[in-house]
């Protein structure tokens, strides 16, 4: 069976075309997916909780050079640049304005999601792709085995069962290769989209929190 689905690659396959759409496909989704888990799980996540934590305790305090160095040590994770856009607003006015920190979140809130969200939803369109990929060589399989059976595969001399079982094959091979390429792709984007979801979750609850504790709840 391995042997069989390597030889499709082969130029002396019908269904080769399909086949070498669905590699690239899939290797284009590995890179995607790749990128995305970097950016996301290594540069846009943070322990949410315990973050706030240490910036309320510096908050408290009025020590807010030291909530703002902890912002910045947390790198380009999402969150901490959003709160460290309210605290810099907050530190540089005698008294604090909502609608100035608010416009600072907003502002930096916009700048980040688009970085978080971005290339992701390629992820399902390679899932989607690759299925209907694996179809159509479904389809041309079939095609290439029912003019087998009617005599049209034949016109050349060739072997009527020979061009019928290759037929099958490029059905099945295609649409196997399309379903390995779309299945983990759909995993890696319904992952991926989730984790998104969660720090922009954060980010809306917390930025409202810190808020709340710069104004006094004005």
């Amino acid at each position: 069976m391995i042997d069989t689905f390597f030889q499709s690659f082969s130029l002396d396959s019908p269904g080769y075309v399909f086949m070498w759409i669905l590699l690239l496909m899939l290797a284009w989704m590995f890179a995607l997916a790749i990128e995305r888990y970097i950016s996301i799980y290594a540069r846009a996540n943070v322990n949410a909780d315990r973050f706030m934590a240490e910036i309320r305790k510096y908050i408290k305090a009025g020590d807010y050079k030291k909530a703002i160095s902890l912002c910045k040590s947390a790198g380009n994770r999402a969150l901490p640049k959003v709160v460290q856009a309210a605290l810099e607003e907050a530190e540089k006015r005698e008294l604090i304005d909502y609608r100035a920190v608010q416009n600072a979140i907003d502002e930096m809130t916009l700048e980040l999601i688009p970085e978080l969200q971005k290339r992701t939803n390629l992820l399902a369109m390679i899932s989607n792709v690759s299925t209907l990929t694996g179809l159509l060589g479904t389809i041309y399989g079939l095609i290439l085995s029912f003019a087998a059976v009617g005599g049209a595969g034949t016109a050349g001399g060739g072997d009527p069962s020979q061009v019928l079982a290759q037929g099958i094959s490029v059905a099945m091979q295609t649409t196997m290769f399309g379903l390995i390429v779309a299945i983990p792709a759909i995993v890696f984007y319904t992952f991926i989209n989730t984790k998104t979801s969660n720090i922009i979750e954060d980010i809306d609850e917390h930025s409202v929190k810190l808020i709340h504790l710069l104004t006094g709840g004005r």
